[in-house]
C-alpha cells in the first residue's frame, strides 16, 4: 500500500498536504496524529471512498478509486463509523459476509476470540459501543484480507478486549497481510507497530520504528517523541 505526495482539500481546509505513507505486507503500520491531522482522510482515500486531488495512490497495485469487485474483495476496512446494519445479529451479519469471500475465517472462532458471547445473538442496535466496535472489526477481518485498514479499532474497549484485539491484528499481519491502524494510543502503537507514522497537518512529521523515532527526537518514549513532533507544529 502506497500513498505518494497525496493532497486533499475541503474548501479552505487542506486535509492532506503532500502526504506520503507506505505499509508493507506482513507488518503493522500504526498512524498517530492529533484530531484533524488527516488520518481518516488518508484511510478513506486508500480504500476508495474519497479521491485524492493530487498524488499517487496504490493498494495491491491498483488505484482504489473506482477499483473493481475483485480488488475490493482483497481489502478489509474498519472505519470510525462502521455503518453496521442495526436490525440483524452479529452472527447473522458475519455469516452473510463470510459467504462473500473465497476463504473466510471461521465465524464462530472469530466471535469467540472477540468475546462477543451472548451479544452475538442480539441485534446490533442493542449492543454497547464496545461490542459494536468488535463486530465492526470482525466484519473487516472475516474475509482474510490481504490489506486491512483499521481506524481506531480499540476505541471504547476495556483493557482485556483491547489485548485480544491486539493479538488478532498481530496475527493477521504474521499471516502476510499489510495492516494499517490509526490510533491515539501510544501503548497500542508500541505493542503493535512494526512501523509508526506521525501525521501532523496533513503531512508526515516522522516515520520509522519506535526506537528510531525516540532516538531521533531525543525522547525516552513514543509519547514524549509524539509531543516533541506535534507541539511545535500545532503552535
Amino acid at each position: 500500500m502506497s500513498l505518494q505526495q497525496v493532497t486533499r482539500r475541503f474548501g479552505a481546509t487542506q486535509a492532506l498536504d503532500g502526504l506520503t505513507l507506505e505499509a508493507r505486507a506482513g507488518e503493522v503500520t500504526c498512524v498517530l496524529g492529533p484530531n484533524g491531522a488527516g488520518k481518516t482522510t488518508a484511510v478513506e482515500i486508500a480504500v476508495g471512498l474519497q479521491r485524492a486531488d493530487a498524488g499517487t495512490v496504490r493498494v495491491l497495485g491498483q488505484d482504489p478509486w473506482g477499483a473493481d469487485a475483485d480488488h475490493r474483495a482483497r481489502v478489509g476496512v474498519m472505519l470510525q463509523d462502521g455503518g453496521l446494519p442495526q436490525a440483524v445479529t452479529p452472527t447473522t451479519l458475519l455469516r452473510h459476509l463470510a459467504r462473500l469471500w473465497a476463504d473466510p475465517v471461521d465465524v464462530a472462532e472469530l466471535v469467540d476470540r472477540l468475546e462477543l458471547g451472548d451479544a452475538a445473538r442480539r441485534p446490533v442496535r442493542r449492543l454497547s459501543g464496545g461490542q459494536r466496535q468488535r463486530v465492526a472489526l470482525a466484519a473487516a477481518l472475516v474475509g482474510r484480507p490481504e490489506v486491512a485498514f483499521l481506524d481506531e479499532p480499540t476505541a471504547g474497549l476495556d483493557p482485556h478486549a483491547r489485548r485480544e484485539v491486539h493479538r488478532l491484528v498481530a496475527g493477521i499481519a504474521r499471516d502476510g497481510a499489510a495492516v494499517v491502524v490509526t490510533t491515539h494510543s501510544f501503548d497500542e502503537a508500541e505493542r503493535l507497530a512494526d512501523h509508526v507514522v506521525v501525521v501532523v497537518a496533513g503531512q508526515v512529521a516522522e516515520r520509522g520504528r519506535v526506537p528510531d523515532i525516540c532516538r531521533r527526537s531525543g525522547a525516552g518514549s513514543l509519547e514524549d517523541a509524539y509531543f516533541v513532533l506535534t507541539d511545535g507544529a500545532l503552535r
